[in-house]
């Protein structure tokens, strides 16, 4: 089966097993999924993730949750950009979310950042998700 949006279908397994309380979850990798998810360690929202292989030897990425206290460290997390309506944004334009309480995560010709670091590098792009 093919996923049509890999990055959302990513995100989708995160919100679901965070609703569910568990402790990893498990997506094919890719290279957009892993610079996303060294974001989410960077930022403090995941603890890390380790490559390996399915039993079919396709290449998949296990993410280790974060959890304080028994509530999940993403409280939301959404897609902005999808493959049927693209969302730019310029460095001036480039959203806060909930007043730099969250991050966006941008994807800029310097490579996929938050949105503070895209502001610190003075570069904008596609604005991939939001995450709180």
């Amino acid at each position: 089966m093919s996923v049509n949006d890999p990055l959302g279908d990513m995100l989708t397994r995160i919100r679901n097993a965070q609703m569910r309380g568990k402790s990893t979850v498990r997506t094919p990798a890719s290279k957009l999924r892993g610079w996303v998810l060294d974001v989410l360690t960077e930022e403090g929202y995941i603890r890390g993730y380790e490559k390996g292989t399915d039993k079919n030897g396709h290449p998949e990425l296990e993410i280790s949750l974060k959890y304080a206290g028994g509530v999940p460290a993403i409280r939301e997390v959404r897609r902005v950009s999808t493959p049927g309506r693209r969302v730019y944004s310029g460095v001036k334009d480039i959203p806060s979310v909930r007043n730099g309480l969250g991050v966006s995560i941008v994807s800029t010709p310097k490579g996929v950042m938050s949105d503070a670091a895209a502001r610190a590098a003075n570069v904008g792009g596609e604005v991939l998700c939001r995450v709180f």
